[in-house]
């Protein structure tokens, strides 16, 4: 029951359920392309090395292709679905934007001496972007994608790549940049594990609560 001294802070959602829906779908899905990519590349190694078995999907080169193009169509859609949320509702602008120099090299800083402050639903300059570049490997991982699934009907846009052998290292390339993002992004909840449940529930965790509950009694 709150009190006088301890003011009812009704819970903020910070995360949309349609943003929070997306999320979810697209982490599966870039999981299963990720695993299955990887298999698809075992069998034609770019570069001296292969990914251990564990950690790819299929089983066999058929079955990788077979992952690897559903997962590509759900992560697609539901991508478009994201981004004409982001544009139609503001999201893009109001998270996103504006992204200044000084603020990224003034954020960067404090995150390299673990000095930069979180606040729930407000993303700092560093995770501003990180978001744009991961969605723009997104569009180049497809587009790439497109083009060596596909080289004689879409030899246009394998063209734009420099070529099939091109194309498939710049795929290469962006999926090594989201597993790069991914990785950086599970670190950062397993340092401040607090970001986690709002993107199940949607709402500001309880300490953010607190925090405007003081600053409501202060006021």
């Amino acid at each position: 029951m709150a009190t006088a001294e301890q003011p009812r802070v009704r819970a903020r959602i910070i995360h949309p359920l349609l943003v929070r829906i997306v999320h979810w779908i697209n982490a599966f899905a870039i999981v299963c392309m990720v695993m299955s990519g990887w298999a698809i590349y075992n069998a034609s190694p770019l570069f001296g090395f292969d990914f251990p078995r564990w950690a790819t999907l299929g089983g066999w080169l058929g079955g990788a292709i077979a992952w690897h193009l559903a997962a590509m169509w759900l992560l697609v859609a539901n991508g478009l679905i994201y981004i004409g949320y982001g544009v139609l509702a503001g999201h893009f602008r109001r998270h996103f934007l504006p992204l200044r120099p000084r603020d990224l090299l003034r954020d960067t800083r404090d995150a390299l001496t673990f000095k930069l402050a979180h606040q729930p639903g407000i993303y700092n300059a560093v995770q501003r972007l990180m978001y744009i570049v991961v969605l723009l490997l997104g569009v180049l991982v497809v587009a790439s994608g497109l083009s060596i699934w596909k080289p004689v009907q879409l030899d246009a846009l394998a063209d734009l790549f420099g070529g099939y052998d091109t194309a498939r290292r710049v795929h290469f390339v962006a999926m090594a940049g989201i597993v790069a993002f991914v990785v950086v992004h599970l670190a950062l909840v397993l340092i401040v594990p607090s970001t986690l449940l709002p993107m199940l529930t949607g709402r500001a965790p309880r300490h953010a609560r607190d925090k405007t509950a003081k600053q409501e009694q202060q006021a």
